[in-house]
């Protein structure tokens, strides 16, 4: 029975390798019946945003359109100094025309009357700098102004980085280097070799925070970190000798 048990075990690891070198032999005699492959490649590369914005608007509301663009010009020059004794330069902020609205009453059935309750008037602010930091810390030190009477509505700060072109290039190259690793593991079993490229399509690239493992069909362009992960991904096909 243990020499019968033995020859089984032997028979059956024979009949695996077999399996295995007959399965090598026909994926080699289609890589070269096909004489090319198709692998994709990926790089990434973390870079530091070098300039950032924040927007938002400073909101009052009045009896009347004159009393509410009366608080917006007046509460301007308080922003501004604000901002500059922030480091910002006069030169870097942009303040758009104030812009308002009606407010009407309502009847007792919740329709609005002709009847005017009251005149809501904002003003919208964008900061921009090259010191992503001090754009962070405005962001979240602004909501001081509240304390000055200051009605404010803020949005996300973005940080942008501005040498995405030669990044770009530089990993697209990498990524090329990465597809050609790929396709030379995935034909070392069959004998065959990876060749020149016969053809390369760029993959759109994404832009997302360092530890973020989202992707999308039509790219990603994250603007809300300051640090971020730039990942290019290429497509190459290889003739196969």
């Amino acid at each position: 029975m243990e020499k019968i048990e033995k020859f089984q075990l032997i028979l059956s690891c024979a009949i695996i390798t077999l399996g295995i070198l007959l399965s090598s032999l026909v994926f080699s005699s289609k890589m070269q019946k096909n004489e090319n492959i198709t692998v994709t490649g990926s790089a990434s590369k973390i870079v530091q945003s070098d300039s950032g914005a924040l927007r938002f608007d400073i909101q009052t509301r009045a009896v009347n359109q004159k009393a509410a663009f009366n608080v917006i010009k007046n509460q301007t020059p308080v922003v501004v100094k604000y901002l500059t004794s922030k480091g910002i330069e006069q030169k870097d902020i942009t303040i758009r025309a104030i812009s308002g609205y009606y407010i009407y009453k309502m009847n007792a059935n919740g329709y609005n009357t002709n009847e005017v309750a009251a005149y809501s008037a904002s003003s919208a602010f964008e900061v921009k700098s090259k010191d992503v930091q001090k754009i962070k810390e405005i962001s979240t030190d602004i909501q001081n102004l509240v304390d000055k009477g200051i009605d404010l509505s803020i949005q996300t700060p973005e940080y942008y980085y501005s040498d995405l072109a030669s990044i770009k290039i530089e990993l697209l190259k990498e990524a090329t280097k990465d597809a050609r690793q790929r396709a030379i593991s995935m034909l070392s079993a069959t004998g065959s070799h990876v060749g020149k490229v016969k053809s390369m399509r760029m993959g759109v690239f994404q832009i997302t925070a360092p530890d973020s493992t989202s992707v999308s069909d039509m790219g990603i362009n994250d603007t809300t970190t300051i640090d971020k992960k730039v990942t290019a991904v290429a497509n190459v096909v290889f003739k196969v000798k």
